[in-house]
């Protein structure tokens, strides 16, 4: 698919999650108040979200980052789940958020928090910007939803096609459609 050619629709437009981000992070701020909050971000899809979300909260959080694999440069996920780069500390008393772009198999989410449950955290809750609920694979909803979203192939915001437009500042949908067409 050659998506310069195909039709872009605005599915979250910039606005939109500029607002629903601060609204995660007046919440995440009230839920986390008299904890010790450990964000970490799993990249590359959830590097922009979360730097967003993070200037939001307003308590003290310590931040770092997962490296994981699953998609490749496919539109769909693989099914095998891989930590490419950890995190070397244990968790021990901190209040864990995993941040990541989309949760859509869930494949990655669960895999990463029974990963991290074995660093002793005090818990471990889970926040995406989108959400896609009818392509679930395993049981898991995320505690903390940006939006909601059909089962469409999106970009922008964070997510990719074959390694580019994660800096585009709405999330999209490509359309099967022609640009010439439209």
């Amino acid at each position: 698919m050659d998506i310069e050619k195909k039709v872009w629709e605005v599915l979250c437009s910039e606005e939109d999650i500029k607002n629903r981000i601060k609204e995660l992070g007046k919440q995440i701020s009230i839920d986390y108040k008299d904890k010790n909050l450990y964000v970490i971000s799993l990249l590359k899809g959830s590097f922009i979200v979360t730097a967003d979300l993070v200037r939001e909260i307003t308590v003290p959080v310590k931040i770092n980052f997962m490296t994981t694999s699953s998609y490749g440069h496919s539109e769909e996920s693989s099914g095998v789940v891989k930590i490419v780069t950890d995190i070397d500390e244990d968790l021990t008393g901190y209040d864990v958020l995993v941040v990541d772009d989309i949760t859509d198999s869930a494949l990655t989410m669960k895999s990463v928090i029974e990963h991290l449950e074995k660093k002793n955290p005090n818990s471990i809750k889970s926040c995406v910007l989108l959400d896609k609920p009818e392509r679930r694979r395993v049981e898991l909803v995320p505690d903390y939803i940006g939006f909601t979203i059909p089962d469409k192939f999106v970009v922008g915001y964070g997510l990719n096609y074959g390694d580019y437009y994660r800096n585009i500042p709405y999330v999209f949908v490509v359309t099967d459609k022609d640009r010439e067409e439209v």
